[in-house]
């Protein structure tokens, strides 16, 4: 808490700026706050472990304004949300645990190289739009690995889960509007984890900065999932998610 003793605005306003933008993208689309947050605090040497506990802290209260927002526009299929949120809440403690001891570096090339080709494929998808809307079968196992990959590598909860929820015929609206609102309860029980681990060390004027552009833009988001053609929503989905991928995995490679 010592970064907060010397209060600076002007030091604030561009963590302010990336985290309104980064949650109006995700509030929109099902992702890239922790994407777009946790490689801009990478960038400024925060270390990965407290870089991961700085943006679930910040997302626990931007996916509180955000699914509540969801919820009012009924943006929400509360089946598939209890179905996504009890294995991802699971995998995410798991996950959290786990950071310190396993190299997720390893798997992370090749999980960023699926998610840039499933992004393709939205792409593609869109252009064909609309497809046969169908109910998914695979929910349960998307809602656990997002959940662990989110805790042990610093997000992946919205690109694993919106997109292949998706893949499998999901309505674009109401699947950002559940992968959304479950998210809250994810990155609560994270960041719980986290805290118990590293303290509050975490918590720097970064993450302050963050969280003030996060909470304002929370229910720009869900007013624009809302109002978003699902065909060109599907197609958004589809750039933002194969542009993070494949710059991550270039991250990843160049290292």
């Amino acid at each position: 808490m010592d970064a907060l003793s010397n209060f600076d605005l002007t030091a604030l306003l561009p963590f302010i700026a990336v985290g309104f933008l980064a949650q109006v993208v995700d509030g929109a689309l099902g992702m890239a706050f922790g994407v777009i947050s946790n490689t801009m605090l990478l960038w400024i040497g925060v270390p990965p472990a407290a870089a991961s506990a700085g943006v679930h802290t910040v997302e626990t209260f931007t996916t509180a304004v955000s699914g509540i927002s969801h919820a009012l526009h009924r943006n929400v299929n509360w089946t598939l949300f209890l179905r996504l949120m009890i294995p991802g809440v699971i995998g995410g403690i798991c996950g959290a645990y786990l950071l310190s001891n396993i190299d997720a570096a390893i798997a992370k090339p090749f999980i960023l190289a699926y998610l840039a080709g499933i992004g393709v494929y939205l792409l593609w998808r869109s252009f064909r739009y609309p497809p046969t809307m169908r109910e998914p079968k695979i929910v349960e196992p998307l809602g656990l690995i997002g959940g662990f990959l989110d805790a042990a590598g610093g997000g992946g909860w919205g690109p694993v889960v919106t997109s292949n929820l998706l893949v499998q015929g999901a309505s674009p609206r109401t699947t950002i509007g559940t992968v959304n609102t479950a998210e809250f309860f994810l990155t609560l029980t994270i960041s719980i984890t986290f805290i118990t681990q590293l303290g509050w060390a975490a918590f720097t004027m970064a993450t302050v900065g963050l969280l003030i552009g996060g909470v304002v833009a929370a229910p720009v988001g869900a007013i624009l999932a809302k109002r978003i053609a699902p065909k060109r929503l599907m197609f958004m989905v589809g750039v933002i998610l194969t542009i993070t991928s494949l710059f991550g995995l270039w991250n990843a490679v160049m290292r």
